[in-house]
């Protein structure tokens, strides 16, 4: 396909990088040269210096055989204008990014269907959201939900007194009739591999799974042998109360969470008091340990940090962990450290340029893509996909159909039903399967389910 994206920020060469070493044909557009040099350096992209909301420029650009155009600048009006001409030049599939409310909020004056743009997304809010399901799940570092939230997928990283440690994925498959759920990938230091039947699970690996909602709880006992007290609410400190950590605190307070929220701006306290219901909010920085102890940081189910400052994040964190908080989730804005905090001590990593380009990824899929993420620390995606009634692999064993290699079949939803696939599974018309497919795989799996 031909794709034209505007803006060579985070999301922008995350989406060039991604798309270019598929196959695609991208061009990119920015107006800063250091930029535009840096991507095509690079990337297998074309460059076009510009700005990105001039009919000119898009024109020198591709734009009148472009298949799909994206803008995500840091400029929401830039975006929606540029989206506009793509409008008007009939690109099939328009992407924007937006920061204001006022496009993307509920009741918005211009929304997406009055402006004709297919897709607003919000990084914070993706960010937002995705920090909640985290926070939700005990042990967990990454979570998605597909098939309207039926099938969970799960990263868990092994201690040394696991369960799991050391068994190979054959003795761990013949416990699977007490624990319903499927390894689909294993990451050790910065490989990930799909695992065979003869693979060890060591301490140190992060693990992937697939399992289905109703069965977690047992699962959870399985890979936290230590569970929770029952009727404990749980607490979460916050870092930061600009607009994602006021998003997380009124969302955890739905979801019957201790809060207290921790900014250092007088003002803005004001502000979130008047926003929040039951949370308590903290004038006070997040090294400020003395005040944070007294709050009851020791014993903390989560500590939270969301400020615009990666470092902060990190070290404040590390803090937090070290006085007593049991997990440490961190907002990243740098690719660089996403690999890094884990290494230090970070339970999980939230960054932007992921959570929004798997939503934007999503709507560049081919094929019937119903829900899509992106695996933090590799390029892997999970996809999630429906089997059209007219299908080619239609009534066929799965061991006869030579599925993609570097790829995995976790989960099959038909009707209420919960399949997990095995090599005599046959795929049946409106089925929803779930795949998870390392990066030199994706290609080889969109045409498998076209």
């Amino acid at each position: 396909m031909r794709i034209l994206i505007v803006g060579t920020g985070q999301v922008g060469y995350f989406l060039c990088e991604r798309l270019s070493e598929e196959g695609h044909e991208v061009t990119l557009i920015d107006n800063d040269p250091e930029h535009l040099n840096r991507a095509q350096e690079r990337l297998n992209v074309l460059g076009i210096l510009g700005n990105g909301a001039s009919a000119e420029i898009l024109e020198q650009g591709g734009i009148k055989a472009a298949d799909i155009f994206i803008a995500v600048t840091d400029m929401d009006e830039v975006n929606i204008l540029a989206c506009l001409l793509a409008r008007e030049y009939g690109v099939g599939r328009r992407i924007a990014r937006v920061r204001s409310i006022e496009y993307s909020g509920r009741g918005a004056v211009l929304s997406k269907e009055k402006l004709g743009i297919d897709l607003l997304i919000n990084p914070k809010d993706a960010v937002a959201e995705e920090m909640i399901k985290i926070a939700s799940r005990q042990g967990a570092f990454d979570v998605a939900e597909f098939v309207e939230g039926q099938i969970q997928f799960i990263g868990y990283r092994i201690g040394d007194k696991s369960p799991l440690c050391d068994l190979t994925l054959k003795e761990l498959g013949e416990i699977r009739g007490m624990y319903r759920f499927v390894v689909t990938a294993v990451t050790r230091g910065e490989k990930t591999i799909i695992p065979r039947g003869d693979d060890t699970i060591r301490a140190g690996d992060s693990i992937f799974i697939f399992a289905h909602h109703n069965d977690l709880p047992a699962i959870q006992y399985l890979l936290q042998p230590e569970p929770e007290k029952a009727c404990r609410l749980r607490r979460a400190f916050i870092l930061g109360g600009g607009g994602i950590g006021l998003q997380i605190a009124q969302r955890l307070e739905q979801l019957h969470f201790n809060v207290r929220l921790i900014e250092r701006d007088e003002k803005r306290c004001e502000f979130l008091a008047s926003k929040l219901r039951k949370s308590m909010i903290i004038h006070t920085d997040g090294t400020d340990i003395r005040t944070l102890s007294d709050e009851g940081i020791e014993g903390a189910d989560v500590f939270m940090a969301v400020t615009g400052n990666d470092e902060d994040n990190i070290l404040c964190s590390l803090l937090a962990k070290k006085h007593g908080a049991k997990r440490a989730l961190v907002l990243v804005n740098k690719p660089e450290y996403l690999n890094l905090a884990p290494s230090l001590g970070i339970d999980a990593c939230v960054s932007p340029r992921l959570a929004a380009g798997a939503v934007i990824l999503k709507h560049v899929r081919r094929g019937k893509v119903l829900s899509l993420a992106t695996v933090e620390g590799s390029n892997a995606e999970v996809l999630e996909l429906q089997i059209g009634e007219d299908s080619r692999i239609l009534d066929h064993p799965l061991k006869s159909l030579h599925f993609p290699r570097g790829a995995i079949i976790g989960a099959i939803v038909r009707d209420r039903e919960y399949l997990i696939p095995t090599g005599e599974t046959v795929l049946r018309p409106l089925d929803r399967v779930v795949v998870f497919a390392l990066p030199e795989a994706l290609h080889k799996v969109e045409r498998f389910f076209e």
